[in-house]
């Protein structure tokens, strides 16, 4: 029989809301509990396919803000594993280890977690008589500037060695250092499995060996878009692998660009919204799709699709409604009046306006001082986690500022343009 196992990573159980944009109840109740989902769908994979392992490439919690229930919930699970005869293999990611319930839960003896030092455990002998050995090393701290692959004891001789490791490998855009090390060093130290954690977008580095990235099981907002899933490995008798992605993931998150050129009626440009979310819940796989969708184009609807904001909010979001397992996290406009983009200069004095709050109001210092000061101050009454999301650097707090700025200065221009070149409501 060959040796069978599942590979996850980064499940953050019950990481709270990082999006300010699920302002609808029954979407936010979708994405809160969607990661304990993740899990569930996981080990229920594992029953099916009749596994003999789940390896967990670290970061199963989200740091300080785990509680025990998150806890009990997970040992929950693994039980469920544990009845069927199946081994979990952990290692502790850099947020496992800033949680508080880390060290106080107590698994099954069927779950292995490793410790600060990589010592091989025996997980199968194949029909072959050739053993299959799980190496993983965990972290006591959520810092680890300097690889941990030296720490890493040689492959077994004549065996199937599987290697379990958090790493940030060279580095990933919105990840921090962790524990890196380059592919080639992974290839070089004579493993025929790397099973990785820690960045959320899943990427097969190298298939000789196999050096996987699974992602994350569950996307928690639009900076984790795509679908997500886990992946299943097979190691035949003779030693050979092979690698199957699954989808997993209750909810997938989506960017949607959708130009309104050559559209100046409010109902073409609902149905032109309804075909596009249509293509998009039938490409995906998961029970949700939770689009962010960007109305761009040049059309005579501009000034009113900013005016009427909560009107289009409430129409799309009605379209969506229809479809089924469809849902607007956001609506972002970026569409311009066909007037200025031929550059024609028009007597109407809202453009005039328009042209002097672009070239002269916008760009002054004293402007951006002030609206950044009141961005500032809306970040302050916000809880610590999503102030952390929304702004993280000073770029960050720029760039709120920026597009706070023009925004605003947006919707007040659609105001004054009033019923200029409106549709038919």
């Amino acid at each position: 029989m060959p040796f069978r196992f599942v590979h996850t990573a980064d499940l953050h159980l019950d990481s709270p809301l990082r999006s300010l944009a699920l302002r609808n109840a029954d979407l936010a109740e979708i994405v809160r509990g969607a990661t304990r989902q993740a899990l569930v769908r996981i080990v229920d994979l594992c029953l099916a396919e009749e596994v003999d392992a789940l390896l967990i490439a670290g970061d199963l919690y989200d740091g300080s803000q785990t509680s025990m229930n998150t806890a009990l919930f997970l040992a929950g699970e693994l039980r469920r594993l544990d009845e069927a005869g199946i081994r979990v293999f952990i290692i502790r990611g850099n947020h496992d280890a800033q949680s508080q319930v880390t060290n106080e839960l107590t698994f099954s003896p069927s779950t292995h977690v490793f410790k600060g030092r990589s010592k091989p455990v025996l997980a199968k002998t194949l029909e072959s008589g050739r053993n299959v050995y799980i190496h993983g090393m965990s972290f006591a701290s959520p810092h680890a500037p300097e690889s941990l692959l030296p720490s890493f004891q040689m492959p077994a001789v004549d065996a199937i060695n599987i290697g379990m490791l958090h790493t940030s490998l060279v580095g990933s855009a919105g990840h921090d250092l962790y524990a890196p090390c380059s592919v080639a060093d992974l290839q070089a130290h004579g493993f025929d499995y790397w099973a990785l954690g820690h960045v959320h977008q899943r990427q097969v580095h190298s298939s000789e060996p196999f050096v996987v990235m699974p992602g994350m099981p569950q996307g928690r907002d639009i900076n984790e878009a795509g679908a997500k899933g886990v992946t299943l490995v097979t190691v035949t008798d003779e030693g050979h692998l092979s690698i199957e992605e699954r989808s997993i993931g209750l909810a997938t998150f989506e960017r949607m660009s959708l130009g309104l050129a050559g559209i100046s009626e409010w109902g073409d440009m609902l149905d032109a919204v309804r075909n596009a979310f249509l293509r998009a819940r039938n490409a995906t796989a998961a029970d949700h799709v939770i689009l962010r969708l960007t109305l761009t184009g040049a059309t005579p609807l501009a000034w009113r699709l900013r005016r009427d904001g909560d009107l289009l909010q409430g129409e799309i979001d009605n379209v969506a409604a229809g479809i089924g397992g469809c849902w607007v996290e956001k609506i972002e406009l970026e569409c311009r009046n066909p007037d200025t983009e031929t550059g024609i200069v028009m007597a109407d004095p809202v453009d005039e306006l328009a042209a002097l709050v672009s070239s002269d109001v916008l760009p002054a210092h004293g402007f951006r001082q002030e609206v950044r000061a009141a961005v500032e101050e809306v970040l302050q009454q916000l809880p610590p986690e999503l102030r952390q999301a929304l702004a993280p650097d000073e770029a960050a707090v720029e760039k709120l500022a920026f597009d706070a700025g023009v925004s605003g200065a947006a919707e007040v221009l659609a105001h004054l343009h009033g019923n200029a070149g409106e549709g038919a409501r």
